[in-house]
Parts: structure tokens; sequence; C-alpha cells
């Protein structure tokens, strides 16, 4: 073998090109990015230098030689490249700028070989050993480098349309296929023709479908912009279901859900909304659903774009409320309709937010009005959903349903069955817990002479008396408590099939019943004596009893509505016939002992019964001694 010694021939090499052999590629796009004719004009360069490094050797003739052809190739699919990308009119970088970086590394490594097959003189020889292993490692890493912009080439094509979808593997990418695949994907988005653009789309919600790394390499590798670019910009139905339908799969995670909502991506999706073909709306409410179900900074996205108005629009598109007693004019479903033609509007919001076509949102109302009723249940289903994610946990989009006659619709559309039922509900139950936490909001939505707030509770209670389902049962029963500070004393309306739920045979129901009671008859309700009396008269004692026989969480909410009867009306006789002094004095140690609070109910309402019922004025003491309920 023929060995060649050099001397200190690493110091003819530049700094920065003798130490980029240790240098990583890239994974990701510095903050600020060179222009990609300057990150291509480095290869460039370096081909040049090792061209004429290897026709200036003195040693390993043959070998520079073959080094210098593969060079050559390199530079001719450097600079076909170039033309591209400075002829393209819109132009995918991130994987040119990922080849472009592992080519210059290996032409770094080829200069400096090359340039130890150059004679030097005795004095600067070293021990450094060159061998055509050498020559065959960079060889190799060489055709790597042919390899990747063969692949690029062929993937955005020559003739600067793009090329079709490309599934070939590039070495760069040969230990993980997927990367390739989704670069390849959405290059076509980027730059294909309009057909090739859907069925990467198509192709990106299928990977994005798999498996949770795919969906982070697809938003880490900038497909997020062209999807959302897909679905605004393209007036093919079926191209925006396919930009849709992939960004609903890959927002199932708070950070890239924040990627989209980065992207300006809330903007683009309230603007489908309000002007879409139906079938694409569903799959953009749906969208809506995944975003606000996982990233409670994008329900405020949507708050602040008014995501709300064409939701409930779309909600409301065929109804009509024929009975007077369902509210006045202002106040009516039918008011609701009219937010259709308030639709228009929401281009305010900002410049980059107009339609793009005003005539459109006619077209696409006639569409609506001849599509299949399962076409339109389904819409309705999916806004409902919609509303219900916005909805939680959000006190701003609660009140903006409220604003926009979105609760009446809601209570209208509990007749309904299945889905658009049970999210209806849900989404109530929202907003209810929101009018809970903040009496400001409770008052305005749900004053006692509201026609949309009478509507909403006389559809809870025909839930809680006409449904079986303890799916529909339970929010129906929560949403009821939640009001419970805006009903009047002695309402009986609402107490009486209250508290016929503490005898339902499903324990997730009757422990409901008795949360919800509990916030009738807890002292921070105001009228909370009433309520206790009320409660006690419709017979609500004996059922609440043998809640307590029940399981621990029945037992642990069966205590505290106990124990607040008793405060509140501890002179009642049929609270003395149930003997619930003897109950709570035996209140099992093992509920009350983990719940510091409860203890202390407990305590004050021995204090209040045996007040009334054991004479004089007894001081208030633990009186947990674990009798058994028996």
């Amino acid at each position: 073998m023929v060995l060649l010694i050099n001397a200190f021939d690493l110091l003819s090499v530049p700094a920065a090109v003798a130490e980029s052999p240790s240098r990583a590629p890239r994974m990701a796009a510095p903050p600020e990015e060179m222009r990609i004719e300057e990150e291509l004009s480095h290869p460039i360069m370096l081909s040049e230098r090792v061209r004429s490094a290897a026709d200036e050797a003195e040693s390993f003739k043959s070998e520079c030689s073959e080094l210098g052809k593969q060079v050559d190739r390199l530079s001719q699919m450097l600079r076909s490249l170039v033309r591209f990308t400075t002829s393209a009119q819109s132009l995918y970088d991130r994987p040119i700028r990922r080849v472009a970086a592992d080519v210059s590394r290996h032409l770094e490594r080829a200069l400096a070989l090359a340039r130890k097959c150059k004679h030097q003189n005795i004095l600067r020889r070293v021990v450094t050993i060159t061998s055509a292993a050498d020559f065959r490692k960079i060889a190799s890493l060489l055709d790597a480098s042919v390899g990747d912009l063969k692949w690029l080439l062929s993937v955005f094509g020559s003739d600067g349309k793009g090329g079709d979808i490309e599934l070939s593997l590039p070495p760069i990418a040969s230990n993980d296929p997927i990367l390739s695949w989704v670069w390849s994907f959405i290059a076509s988005i980027h730059m294909g023709p309009l057909p090739d653009r859907i069925e990467a789309a198509n192709e990106l919600a299928s990977l994005a479908r798999d498996n949770d790394r795919n969906k982070t390499i697809i938003v880490e590798e900038g497909g997020v912009p062209p999807l959302l670019k897909l679905l605004k910009e393209t007036l093919a139905p079926d191209a925006q279901i396919a930009a849709a339908t992939a960004l609903q799969y890959l927002a199932n995670d708070q950070g890239r859900v924040q990627a989209i909502v980065n992207e300006l991506g809330v903007q683009t999706i309230v603007q489908i909304l309000g002007d879409a073909p139906m079938r694409v709306q569903i799959q953009v409410a749906s969208l809506v659903v995944n975003m606000a179900a996982h990233c409670p900074l994008a329900r405020e996205d949507f708050a602040r774009e008014n995501a709300i108005r064409p939701l409930v629009t779309l909600l409301s598109f065929d109804m009509f409320v024929d009975d007077p007693k369902a509210g006045t004019p202002k106040q009516s479903i039918h008011s609701i309709v009219q937010i259709n033609k308030q639709s228009k509007s929401l281009g305010k919001l900002n410049s980059h937010n107009s339609y793009m076509d005003g005539s459109r949102t006619g077209s696409h109302k006639k569409d609506r009005e001849n599509e299949k009723p399962e076409v339109r249940m389904k819409l309705k289903t999916s806004c409902a959903e919609a509303l219900r994610m916005l909805a939680r946990g959000s006190l701003l989009n609660s009140k903006k349903i409220t604003e926009t006659k979105g609760l009446l619709c809601l209570a209208k559309l509990l007749d309904e069955q299945g889905e658009l039922q049970y999210n209806c509900l849900m989404t109530i139950m929202e907003i209810t817990a929101a009018a809970e936490a903040n009496a400001d909001f409770r008052r305005a939505a749900f004053k006692t002479n509201s026609p949309a707030a009478k509507s909403v509770v006389d559809q809870l209670l025909k839930v809680m008396k006409e449904t079986d389902s303890p799916l529909l049962r339970v929010p129906a029963i929560k949403s009821i408590g939640s009001l419970a500070r805006t009903f009047p004393a002695r309402e009986s309306r609402v107490l009486v099939p209250l508290v016929s739920q503490l005898n339902h045979s499903n324990q997730d129901v009757a422990t409901e019943a008795a949360i919800s009671l509990g916030k009738f008859v807890c002292p921070d309700n105001f009228l909370h004596k009433e309520h206790a009396r009320a409660i006690i008269e419709s017979n609500g004692v004996p059922p609440l009893m043998r809640l307590l026989k029940g399981i621990e969480r029945m037992q642990l909410h069966g205590l505290y509505l106990l124990c607040y009867l008793a405060i509140s009306a501890g002179n009642s006789e049929a609270l003395e016939q149930a003997r619930v002094l003897a109950v709570l004095e035996g209140a099992d140690r093992s509920v009350a002992s983990q719940h510091p609070d409860l203890r202390e109910l407990i305590v004050d309402a021995i204090y209040h019964l045996k007040m009334f019922h054991a004479g004089g004025h007894p001081q208030k003491q633990s009186y947990l001694v674990g009798i058994s309920y028996e």
C-alpha cells in the first residue's frame, strides 16, 4: 500500500474548514437565515477549490482525478439547483438547506484530503498518513451527496414547476425515511399543481394519523404554513378538506397547536368558518375542537377573533321560532338567523382576514340549503362540539355565546338526539360553570326574566325527567347546580325533580344530585334556609340517608348535604325522625378525617341539631366517635 507523509498540511487549511468535520449538520434553520442562493454558493465555491487542489496533486494522482470528476458532477448539480431556486415563485427550502450543509461538510473533508497530496517540503512533513482507504471513504461521502442532490432535483423539478410526489429515499434520510417523505409532501404542497397538492396534504394527514412522532416531524419541518395556505387560498373544497384534516391530526398537543396559532392559523380558521362549503366547514369545526381541547391559549385567540359568531350562525342557520313565548323578536331564534347577514363583517377583524370573494357567501348559503339532512346534522354536531371546547374554562367565550343568542339556540337543540344533543348539553354545562364562578356574568346571562335562561332551565329539567341515560342526566344536574344562586326562594319547579334524582339507581346521578342540592343550601347561597326547608318538604331526607350507605364519594357528598340541611333547618322534625343527629355523631372517621372542612361542618351541624332537639345550648366539640350508621 502506498503511503504519503505530509508536513504540517493542516496549516494551509482555513480554520473554519479545518474544524468543520466535527461540526454536526444543522437540524433547524438559525433565527436569521442566509438567502438560499448564498447558502448554495458555499458548496459551489468549495467544489472549485477541491477541483483545483486535485489538479495540483503530485501523489495519488489517479485517486485525485476521480475525486475531481465527482466534484465536477456535484458542482453541476449545485448550479442546477441554484438556477431552480432563483426562478421558483414558491420555494420550500428546508431540505435544500439540510442537504447543502451536508454537501459542504463532505467537500471540506475532500479539500483537506486533496491538499495533502500536493508536494510539500521536508520541514512540513509530519506523521499524518494518507492512504487509498481515505479516498474510498471520501468517495463514498461524495456519492451520498450526489444522491441527495439528485433526489432534491427530482423532487423540486428542473423546470421550475415542482416535481411529482417523490417517495425515493435520499442518503441523508437513510436512517429516517419519514423525513424524506415529509419533505416530498411539503414541497408538493408548496409548489405542485392542485391535484398534487391535494394528494400531498392527504399523505401528510395519513402520516400524522399514524403516531405523534410523525406529527412532530411535520411541524418541525415547516408543514403548518403550506397547509394553512392551502386551506385559505384554495377555492377547491377537496383541497381545503385535505388541509383541514391534516391540521386536525396535528392539533392534538399544546405545542403543535401553538405552532398553528403562531402562523396566524386562528384567523384563517375563523374566515373559513364564515365562508366555505358545508363539507369544508365540518372539517374546520373539528379542527377548532382539537385546538381548543388541547390548548387554553388557543381558546383565548379564538375569542379575540370572535370564532363564536360563525359557529352559532352555522348551528342555527335553519332554525325559526314560532312560539311567541320563546322570547321577544330581539331574543328569538329568528334573530340568530340574522347573524348570517353580519358574517361579512368578520372580515374587518384584520386586513389579511378579508374574504376573497363577497359573492361566495350567498352561493355557500344556497348550497347549505340544498345539502342532505345528514350533512347538515353533522355540521351542527361539529359546531356544537366546537362551542363546548371553546367555552371550557373560558369566561370570555361563554359570554360571547350568550351575547350571540347562542344560549337560546343550544336550549332549542336539546330536543335533538344523539351527539348533537350531548354536545349542546355539555356546552350549556360549561357556560353555567362559568356563570357559577362569575357573579356579573351570572346576573347578566341568567336573569330570572330572561327567555333564554328560562328556556335553558326548562330543557335541563326535561332532560332530567325524560332521559334515561346517565351520560345526559349528569351534565343536566350539574348545570342546574351551577345556577343554584339564580333561583328564587322555595323553587319547587327545580328542587322537586332534583331531589327525585337522589333515588336514582345510578351512583353518579345520585351523587351529582347531592352535589347540586348542596349548592342550594350551602351558607354561600343567600336563600339557603328557604331552599333547605323546600328540600326537606320534598321528602329529600330519606333518599339522602340511603346515600350515606353507598361508596365513599356518595357518603362524602351526602354528608355535606346533610350538614347543610342541619345547619339551615336544624329544627325540622324530618331531621329528628331520620335520626340525623345520631348519624352525624357516628360519621365514619375515614371519610371525615380526610376532609378537615367536612369535619368542622359535622361539628357545626351537630351543634345546631342538639340546640333544637336536645335542649339547652351545647358547646361545640368533636362527636366523631365512629358509631356505625345502623
